[in-house]
């Protein structure tokens, strides 16, 4: 039989479900007797090439469904494809019929179907996306969602998500629809790099409140579903291990995290105890530099039902140890005269080296008593441990220009540890009972906490010189060493109650609760000023690692006496009624919510006069309404509005005073909430089960936003500091759209987000006068919200070929300009620019449960860069400036990481 022959045919098709007609991926499709089949594609479609002409016996199995065979005729009659359908399977003992296969909640076709059925606006990552995602954290995965784009930390990973152009502090985040609390030492929001991904069933980015949800959220909330307690026994389990190429270019720096003093010389000894230099450890200023271990990144999950299936339990965990880093450029600047822009004076070349661990744990039990009773369980523990070390070098750079050839120069030598621990516990105990046939009561209560410790950090500056194209490091300058550690504690309990009936044709389903939430913040800070016992000592003489340094105490008693030593209190109390219900293909959802806050601060120690305490008390009414018109086929058309607000940080409202290395920042305690009304109109259709097509309208008005900007000291008229305040108004408007197709073995996934937005605030513009002079005046300006880019678009190409059991996909992101840092000064603002990042994962599946993966981050060495959109002739000559448009100010690379593993799922 030669199967090149002319007469070769090919039998086509397609296979669907039989109740939903939607496709059915991964069918073996095998002809009796003979070596040829197929498996149906990621479009149910299947081709069974070069067969000789002839009848045949066609075979179609799959686990899930019931097998069929048939006779068929190649070529087939007028060249029709051969279309099937495949039921669930059966399976019949003496006592029982049982239908097999529970839904998939962490499938493409539930994530489809969810976004299909909601009752407003979202958009859903499923997990079985997630897994074969080149991304490792939540952060990372959430940038492949419509309307966000991330904010990165120092080694370049995703940390923060930016909803529809509103910053980070404008969303909130649920586990589980629960909110929790940040580990943050200033803020609300959550870092979502502490949470990995492969914990997930589902990742859920809603865009439009309900009168149910919590109300402070003008751009989004990010719901991260976890694992569920399954149906039958369950064990995955995963380990791997990589590189990143930039410790093939340059050492790794670190210290020995283990053995630095937890507690300061204050918290040991009390607050009446003068510590001395052998109260401090070595440890944390013995630094040795060599190439990192490989990357470790492993998972294991177990779960099973017991007690005659009345019990159901899970148990996953996840540790991630990575190293991770950056090469930076950094350019400190001030501005004489807006007319001739920002002149550099100082340039700064940092390595950063990171060592991070990532741990998480969850654990989730249901109890069934019966039809009507069931209880849930959950409780996770996570864990990001962030060990660093920052090696830093500064130039003093000259007006007229700094040419490198020349050889001398004065530098400034800098070098810190820090170890950030952060921590996040819940336990959160929920109830569903169905008290009647028309009354369901839903209740949970809720413990988490949040922690963030930063002890012994330490900053060691020198002072060199550069003398025929020689640089060394010459004296000591003052050190710092200090602690931090903050706590957020909630307990929160949550009420609902829904009661369906029939108002003549249309059904409705009446929703009423609330929401208690007592919420507990401390904050504490001590900080000790070091100078050199010998106050010329010099490099190679004295010492020739810090670890040799003898040190007096300038502050014996550390420093406590700061607005950063606080107890934050905050107190919701919630209530809701929303009403649902459909009128022919009209679906309506509205309703109304009341949220009371009372949110307040006392100083521990005193400062100036006394204790400062304050408290802001207030009432907010959240309207909100939501219609969709169900189309027909499978076609969705959505509006909606609601109401929400954005109350300040904790820390915000504190009249604190902090001294950072490029600036001052302080508190503003007549911050005040935002408040925030938000339209939605979307059309969606999903031509199949798994693909989708959506384009959708935003518009946001908002009242009094919260940003932070350099402002000038109404004293001191010549100090700046950054501090957060209110602006006016801003209005938020854009477009979305998204697509997902799949053809035979290729997919698409593909989005694109324009964002505009406006607020005016007044900025200062410095001006020479008639007499030459300069004069200071104020000016409005309009521009950008802070964080928002105008394009951000996504684009993945999906490979799957299901019968060499092959996985594989190429990743790019696009996020577009967008401001970094607002200015006092008029056209000063620090821009981020532009950028693109590709990534890409492939899977292959060995038989018997086992698969091979790899994951490959940041392959085209994108670099973070950040400029102002004017230049000077006054830094003409500087390195790295180009004489463009723009003044580069700062320049990340965090170069291309790779992993490579074994993955096990019985």
């Amino acid at each position: 039989m030669l199967v090149g022959s002319a007469s070769a045919q090919v039998l086509r098709g397609r296979i669907v479900e039989a109740e939903t007609g939607e496709p059915i991926v991964g069918v073996t499709l095998l002809l009796e007797n003979t070596t040829y089949y197929d498996v149906s594609g990621l479009d149910g479609t299947f081709a069974i090439a070069n067969l000789p002409k002839g009848d045949y016996r066609l075979v179609v199995r799959h686990v899930s469904y019931a097998s069929q065979s048939l006779d068929v005729k190649v070529p087939m009659p007028e060249a029709k494809p051969l279309n099937l359908s495949l039921a669930p399977a059966v399976y019949s003992t003496l006592n029982e019929v049982a239908v097999v296969g529970k839904r998939d909640g962490a499938s493409e076709t539930t994530a489809r179907s969810m976004e299909r059925n909601a009752s407003q606006v979202l958009n859903i990552v499923s997990g079985k996306a997630i897994e074969l995602s080149p991304d490792l954290t939540v952060a990372n995965v959430i940038q492949r969602v419509s309307g966000v784009s991330v904010e990165r930390n120092s080694n370049g990973d995703g940390q923060h998500a930016i909803l529809r152009g509103m910053d980070k502090r404008y969303n909130y985040t649920l586990v589980n629809g629960v909110k929790i609390p940040s580990p943050d030492n200033k803020y609300r929001y959550v870092p979502l790099d502490i949470f990995p991904s492969e914990l997930l069933d589902r990742l859920e980015v809603v865009k439009a409140l309900t009168p149910n949800m919590e109300g402070d959220a003008v751009g989004g909330v990010i719901n991260m579903v976890m694992k569920d307690a399954p149906d039958h026994l369950v064990v995955s389990g995963n380990l791997a291990t990589g590189y990143n190429e930039l410790f093939v270019q340059r050492p790794f720096t670190s210290y020995d995290n283990r053995n630095i003093q937890t507690q300061s010389p204050y918290e040991r000894f009390g607050n009446q105890y003068s510590a001395t230099p052998k109260d401090f450890s070595k440890a944390a200023v013995t630094y040795r530099s060599q190439s990192p271990l490989p990357n470790l990144v492993g998972g294991l999950s177990i779960g099973n039902q017991f007690l005659n299936h009345k019990l159901g339990v899970l148990v996953a965990g996840s540790f991630q140890n990575t190293y991770r880093g950056s090469n930076s450029l950094f350019f400190d600047f001030e501005t004489v005269d807006t007319l001739r822009g920002v002149t550099l004076n100082r340039m700064r070349d940092r390595e950063f080296s990171e060592q991070q661990r990532r741990y998480g744990l969850h654990a989730k039990a249901d109890y069934r008593f019966n039809a009507r009773h069931r209880l849930e369980w959950y409780n996770a523990y996570l864990n990001l441990t962030n060990i660093q070390v920052r090696d830093q070098k500064t130039t003093q750079l000259t007006i007229g220009g700094y040419d490198p050839q020349l050889g001398n120069a004065t530098l400034g030598y800098s070098t810190r540890s820090r170890l950030t621990r952060q921590q996040i516990h819940n336990s959160t105990l929920q109830g569903r009972h169905q008290l009647l046939d028309a009354l369901q009561l839903r209740w949970s209560a809720v413990y988490s906490l949040a922690t963030n410790e930063e002890p012994d950090n330490v900053t060691v500056p020198l002072v060199g010189v550069r003398e025929n194209f020689v640089e060394r490091r010459t004296t000591v300058d003052d050190a710092s060493r200090r602690w931090e550690l903050n706590t957020d504690r909630d307990l929160a309990a949550y009420l609902n109650l829904t009661y369906t009936r029939r108002l003549g044709e249309v059904a409705t389903e009446w929703s009423a609760g609330g929401l208690y939430r007592d919420k507990s913040r401390t904050n504490f800070y001590n900080n000790y000023q070091l100078r050199p016992a010998n106050l010329f000592a010099r490099y190679g003489e004295d010492f020739t690692d810090y670890s040799q340094i003898e040190w007096t105490i300038q502050n014996p008693r550390g420093a406590v006496a700061t607005a950063l030593n606080y107890d934050a209190t905050e107190s919701i109390r919630a209530g809701y009624l929303q009403v649902k219900g459909q009128v022919s293909n009209l679906e309506v959802l509205g309703g109304v919510r009341a949220e009371a806050t009372n949110q307040g601060y006392t100083m521990k120690f005193p400062i100036g006069e006394g204790r400062p305490t304050n408290s802001q008390v207030y009432t907010d009414w959240l309207p909100s309404l939501h219609l969709t018109y169900k189309m027909h086929g499978h076609s969705n058309l959505r509006t909606s509005y609601f109401r929400s607000i954005n109350r300040p940080g904790f820390f915000e409202i504190v009249p604190y005073r902090i001294v950072n290395e490029e600036f001052q920042e302080r508190g503003n305690p007549d911050l005040r909430r935002t408040i925030a009304d938000n339209l939605d109109l979307r059309y969606e259709r999903y031509p199949s089960a798994s693909e989708q097509f959506m384009v959708g309208v935003f518009y946001k008005s908002i009242k009094d936003p919260i940003e932070y900007t350099l402002q000038r000291d109404a004293i001191r008229g010549q100090d700046q500091y950054y501090s957060p305040g209110n602006f006016g108004n801003a209005t938020n408007y854009g477009l979305e759209v998204d697509y997902i197709r799949y053809l035979r073995r290729w997919g698409i996934k593909a989005n694109y987000t324009y964002t505009h937005s406006t607020i005016t605030t007044l900025k200062s513009k410095r001006i020479r006068n008639e007499s030459g002079d300069l004069e200071t005046i104020l000016v409005n300006q309009t521009r950008p919200l802070f964080g928002q880019s105008a394009h951000v678009a996504n684009l993945t190409l999906l490979y799957k070929d299901t019968r060499r059991q092959l996985d594989a996909q190429l990743a790019a992101g696009y996020t577009g300009d967008r401001i970094n840092t607002v200015s006092q000064f008029v056209d000063n603002d620090l821009w981020q620019k532009g950028f693109v990042q590709v990534d890409a994962s492939l899977e292959k599946r060995l038989g018997r449960g086992w698969s091979l993966f790899m994951k490959a981050n940041n392959l085209l060495n994108t670099p973070m860069e950040v400029y102002i959109n004017n230049v000077s002739a006054r830094n003409d000559g500087i390195p790295f400036q180009k004489g463009s448009q723009r003044t580069l100010i700062r320049r990340d690379y965090y170069q291309r990481s790779y992993i490579l593993g074994v993955r096990y799922k019985l």
